[in-house]
């Protein structure tokens, strides 16, 4: 069994900063891509930002330049630092990973709970 646990969510003002990490464990044989999406209130889950194993990063429009996601091979863990934060990045925050599995060598979409990020203005 794969889990993937999140933390550091939390209450910030705007223009402040947070991070994000979510550590992947379980009968892990290797993890592909890992990357983080949010979803606020009565909207659709939208993409933040994603990487590669080899460390290739993509980001969505309205992050760029704000966060940044990063990670640690050795402990299978993917983080997002998140500067100047605007009272519309307020969401609940899910990390997923495309983990292939030590059993039967499948590859496997794994997502987390989901972390509280709140912006007030």
């Amino acid at each position: 069994q794969v889990q993937l646990v999140e933390s550091g969510g939390g209450l910030v003002q705007a223009g402040g900063s947070l991070r994000l990490s979510c550590a992947a464990s379980g009968s892990i044989f290797s993890i592909n891509a890992m990357g983080w999406f949010r979803q606020a209130p009565g909207k659709q889950r939208e993409l933040v930002a994603t990487i590669t194993s080899g460390g290739d990063t993509n980001y969505a429009d309205s992050v760029k330049g704000r966060f940044t996601i990063s990670r640690d091979n050795a402990k299978n863990t993917v983080y997002l630092q998140m500067n100047s934060l605007k009272p519309e990045d307020t969401a609940v925050y899910y990390c997923n990973a495309h983990i292939v599995v030590v059993l039967g060598g499948r590859r496997i979409l794994y997502w987390g709970q989901g972390t509280q990020v709140t912006v007030s203005s």
